[in-house]
């Protein structure tokens, strides 16, 4: 078995989504999906695209934009090992409802739609573990809307650095890898209002700021700000 196959099995053994099903499942679906390297900047998906089927990331970062009005792309999200990018559009029948960039090199698995109704022969439950990840981020899109309505931009910036960190807590302390300016952009403040309150937060021990990334070193503290 090669490096980015051992990954990406790895990877899906790991999902929140696929942790109920059957080893074979996942096996199955490694072997009707590709693996491809995206550079950084590529387009991974894009909004209206009609390609059907799933993408996971295996590895990297990719940032996730919403055009609004004004044909303006609005970033509204990253993702990291083990998010899903693309659904199944088997119940939906719509396109896709986001464009997805690469901010660093990323390996990603396709499974075309074809495949996953072959799995889902073996599989029936695969339908269910897609629902439960549709569900999934739709809940998460719901509460940072919430968030943006309802939270001063201290409180709104905690609650965010905790959504993001959430992907990579398994993996020692949580990490958020974007910039300042990336991160003002999704909670609607500015770059100089991200970087005074990152401030006071690091002064705090809440969090360490470095380049592009930030480690959440108190998350708990972080959680009372956010309630506060």
């Amino acid at each position: 078995m090669n490096a980015p196959r051992t990954l990406a099995a790895r990877v899906l053994h790991a999902c929140d989504w696929l942790h109920s099903e059957p080893d074979a499942l996942i096996e199955a679906l490694l072997a009707r999906g590709h693996l491809v390297t995206l550079a950084a900047g590529a387009w991974a998906q894009a909004e209206g695209d009609g390609q059907r089927g799933l993408v996971v990331i295996v590895s990297g970062v990719v940032h996730v934009y919403c055009q609004a009005s004004g044909q303006r792309n609005v970033l509204i999200g990253h993702c990291e090992a083990g998010a899903v990018l693309g659904h199944a559009t088997r119940f939906s029948g719509g396109p896709r409802l986001v464009t997805a960039v690469c901010a660093s090199e990323s390996v990603l698995l396709t499974v075309p739609e074809r495949g996953l109704e072959e799995v889902a022969t073996r599989f029936p439950t695969l339908w269910r573990a897609l629902a439960v990840s549709a569900y999934g981020y739709t809940r998460s899109t719901v509460r940072a809307l919430a968030e943006l309505i309802s939270l001063p931009p201290r409180q709104r910036l905690a609650a965010r650095l905790l959504i993001m960190g959430a992907a990579t807590a398994g993996r020692g302390r949580p990490v958020v890898r974007l910039t300042q300016q990336a991160i003002g952009e999704m909670i609607g403040v500015t770059r100089k209002t991200v970087n005074a309150h990152l401030a006071a937060f690091e002064r705090a021990h809440l969090i360490s700021a470095g380049y592009q990334q930030i480690v959440l070193r108190d998350v708990e503290g972080l959680r009372r700000i956010a309630n506060s």
